[in-house]
């Protein structure tokens, strides 16, 4: 289900390029509360960008959406935050890693560093045009699952992919739908494990 996902996003990428670079794999770690099993993948769930200001800003948008739609595939129905038994607290770093294996980060301040893995929202990325090795665009999403009522996390996890910056997968629609795709495969996953998921 949610590798069909990943094809999905990885065959639109193709189709956009023909001759771009292959993706290397997504790094997903996940974390699960030791009694939260029999409460995730049902009920209702809220969407939100981490930290208030600025948190949906059009940068977000494709992340946001994203994730709601795993989150459908996977049995909860979105809904205002009021009604949600479960809110799913979204959050996004964009970093340019070079060619030397320098990494910088982009931020715009969106999600602020707070949470289990902090993050911000690049734009206007300076990356190398040039000839030789291509710098990599690389995105980490980060998404905390937690009861409404009792604010306790019931689960985290955390997808990161670098591309180099002229593949189509670099592009938000694309790389949003590859990360959540990625985070949310065999959900709920195993506390602690960090998997490696192929990207076709």
């Amino acid at each position: 289900m949610s590798r069909t996902s990943i094809a999905f996003a990885a065959l639109s990428a193709a189709a956009l390029s023909a001759c771009a670079t292959s993706p290397g794999p997504v790094e997903v770690t996940r974390f699960v509360a030791a009694d939260a099993q029999q409460r995730l993948g049902q009920g209702t769930i809220f969407v939100e960008s981490a930290g208030e200001a600025g948190g949906d800003s059009l940068a977000m948008l494709p992340y946001k959406s994203a994730v709601a739609a795993e989150l459908s595939q996977l049995g909860y129905t979105e809904t205002d935050r009021s009604a949600a038994s479960q809110i799913a607290t979204v959050r996004l770093e964009r970093y340019v890693q070079t060619a030397q294996g320098n990494r910088s980060p982009v931020s715009v301040g969106v999600g602020g560093r707070t949470g289990s893995y902090g993050s911000g929202v690049g734009v206007g990325i300076g990356i190398n045009l040039g000839g030789g090795e291509r710098d990599k665009l690389g995105s980490e999403l980060a998404v905390t699952i937690r009861a409404a009522d009792t604010e306790i996390n019931l689960w985290e996890g955390r997808a990161d992919f670098r591309v180099p910056d002229n593949s189509p997968l670099a592009q938000p629609q694309a790389n949003a739908q590859t990360l959540a795709a990625a985070l949310f495969s065999d959900f709920p996953g195993n506390n602690g494990e960090t998997i490696q998921v192929e990207v076709p």
